[in-house]
């Protein structure tokens, strides 16, 4: 699979490297945009203040243009938190999407989205704040209307960020059972 991997509001941290590496050694191409150029951050609000200062539309447009080059291969589309709502967004325009790989986040869904049986996964901590049961029950119907065939899996107990050792939100079991799953869903595709 050819696989577009975007990050978090933390910027390109040694975690999506990492994860990039997994999903390499597992036999995917993978590229990892910087939609920061650069900037890393160690505090989420620090992350979320230069997320604001760039503007929705210019992470968009800099995730499209990390994209464009590899689409007509027929990407999947995966992220962390930030990076799940900009990868959301691109798979739902993209015709050729092969699927979504969604890690801890979602993003809101135009009411024209439509897609063809899009296969999608969502791996969330349970109970996470930025992606409440009622939000997650909306989603997952919209997401149905929209055509997209979705599976979500929760971890109870685990931190918002919990696949990434250097943060706090860490929960090793749950990050492996997460991989473990995300490398099935991969295969099928």
């Amino acid at each position: 699979m050819n696989i577009v991997l975007f990050h978090s509001t933390y910027g390109l941290r040694p975690a999506v490297h990492a994860a990039a590496d997994r999903l390499r050694a597992a036999g995917h191409e993978v590229w990892t945009p910087d939609l920061f150029e650069g900037r890393v951050f160690d505090d989420v609000e620090e992350g979320r203040a230069y997320q604001s200062e760039l503007g929705k539309d210019e992470i968009l447009k800099r995730a499209i243009l990390a994209a464009a080059p590899y689409s007509e291969r027929g990407l999947v589309y995966a992220g962390f938190s930030l990076g799940a709502a900009t990868a959301q967004t691109l798979a739902l325009g993209d015709d050729k999407a092969r699927g979504l790989l969604l890690l801890h986040g979602t993003s809101d869904i135009a009411e024209t989205a439509s897609v063809d049986e899009l296969p999608v996964q969502l791996h969330v901590a349970e109970p996470d704040p930025f992606e409440p049961d009622d939000w997650l029950s909306a989603w997952y119907l919209r997401m149905g209307r929209a055509g997209a065939d979705v599976e979500i899996y929760r971890y109870a107990g685990a931190g918002h960020l919990y696949t990434d050792p250097d943060l706090d939100d860490y929960d090793a079991e749950a990050a492996e059972a997460t991989w473990r799953t995300a490398l099935g869903f991969l295969e099928t595709l």
